[in-house]
């Protein structure tokens, strides 16, 4: 996460390895990684790379950017819930944390298994940074 104080603008960049993957049962995440779903062998990451915007009282309050998912990629606006930065007590520099969320249609990046059997293809996703000033 890069962030301007001073103008409420920044960057984020978040890379997801697929491969983490865990629904908490073996077979179902294993399927996900596989072919049929996630083909992580073929697209190992999901990439988000936004910009902060419209800042009120100097906090942005979006993240304006794009969702790289199974090869595809797609404009995703999240909603800034919170940004706070304060200064980390041991090491005397900006110590920023973050907290955004928005949902996209699984089915506009190609993984639209179960479509055929009512399930839903709304992901609600929400993410969550922290970061410290360089010196």
């Amino acid at each position: 996460m890069l962030y301007d104080k001073t103008a409420g603008t920044g960057s984020v960049e978040i890379v997801t390895e697929l491969a983490s993957i865990d629904f908490g049962m073996d077979a179902l995440a294993t399927w996900a990684r596989g072919k049929d779903f996630f083909d992580v062998k073929k697209h190992p990451r999901a990439v988000y790379k936004g910009r902060l915007q419209s800042p009120v009282d100097g906090v942005p309050t979006q993240l304006v950017g794009e969702l790289t998912l199974h090869g595809v990629t797609r404009p995703l606006t999240l909603k800034v819930h919170s940004l706070k930065c304060i200064q980390h007590p041991m090491l005397k520099r900006d110590y920023c944390g973050a907290d955004a969320s928005g949902s996209f249609n699984r089915d506009d990046f190609g993984l639209g298994a179960g479509k055929e059997h009512g399930f839903t293809m709304n992901v609600d996703l929400r993410i969550q940074v922290e970061a410290i000033a360089q010196p």
